[in-house]
């Protein structure tokens, strides 16, 4: 048995190589694009035929809770188009994208309960100051009567993005090139191009991005060092809950916050000493997540 660190990445990895020419995974990823696009098109014009006033818009911005649970929610959209592709393109069994079921399962609890007593500790230590209070959104009564859909959202949202990114486009790359420079890059820095939103973060965009690509990175690595997309799913998992339930951003996909930060993404001194937390935050859950899944 080799001790080589990303060894456990073939058992995602093998099945990928049937179907490993690079047209195939262009092929998928249209594929993906036209079944997500097409079906989020029906869940938008459903939202505006039936649902309240004002809803459609806030399908975009998720500002009030029913939006937001629904746009988290049709991120199981993307999940159906990647199998779907996976199926039909490369010619592989579609849940073979997160590995063996009961590892990834057990994987996914590890890195959950590490996480859980790493964040019961951060809640003891003093609090971050961020130069002003945190501003109430929801009241906690009605937080905590959605807090089970929303969790249950935040796992389709979460689940659905790793299945992408660290599942389709990291294995298929990896069954084409063996480098892992490739598909550790590659896919991080699409994931990285998703999350640039000048629009809304300005100039700390790049970071943001940055970020993001960061995160993206240390989630390939510990997807190929356990084999399957449990820990990755658990750790991006546990970084929602705190960006979405917990503290999030004034612009948007608030609405299921117990807080809003007191400044917004386009705010550079603030918002990148927030953003210097969380890139602290990022490697210590990736830490956690490397513990959990040692054998």
């Amino acid at each position: 048995m080799t001790d080589h660190p990303y060894a456990a990445h073939e058992t995602l990895v093998a099945p990928a190589r049937r179907g490993a020419a690079l047209w195939r995974l262009l092929l998928g990823l249209a594929l993906v694009a036209v079944i997500t696009f097409g079906l989020n098109t029906v869940v938008h014009a459903v939202v505006v035929a039936v649902a309240p006033i004002g809803w459609a818009a806030d399908l975009v911005t998720g500002h009030r809770p029913g939006p937001m649970l629904i746009l988290l929610g049709s991120f199981g959209i993307v999940t159906i188009a990647v199998f779907a592709a996976a199926h039909l393109v490369q010619r592989r069994a579609p849940l073979g994208l997160i590995g063996p079921l009961r590892p990834a399962l057990l994987q996914f609890w590890r890195v959950m309960f590490l996480l859980a007593v790493f964040g019961l500790v951060l809640l003891i230590l003093p609090p971050y100051d961020m130069g002003a209070p945190l501003l109430p959104n929801l009241p906690l009564g009605r937080w905590l009567l959605l807090l089970p859909l929303a969790l249950i959202a935040i796992l389709i949202q979460t689940s659905a993005e790793e299945i992408l990114f660290r599942g389709y486009i990291q294995q298929a790359l990896a069954a084409r090139f063996p480098h892992p420079a490739v598909w550790l890059i590659l896919p991080s820095a699409l994931f990285a191009l998703g999350h640039f939103v000048p629009a809304e973060a300005g100039a700390n965009a790049g970071l943001i991005a940055l970020w993001a690509g960061c995160f993206g990175i240390l989630m390939a690595d510990l997807t190929a060092r356990a084999g399957t997309l449990g820990p990755a799913i658990a750790v991006h998992f546990f970084n929602n809950l705190v960006a979405l339930l917990i503290f999030a951003v004034p612009e948007s996909l608030n609405g299921l916050s117990l807080f809003i930060l007191p400044f917004s993404s386009a705010d550079t001194g603030p918002m990148r000493a927030w953003l210097a937390v969380d890139f602290a935050m990022m490697v210590l859950t990736w830490l956690v997540a490397r513990i959990a899944i040692r054998r």
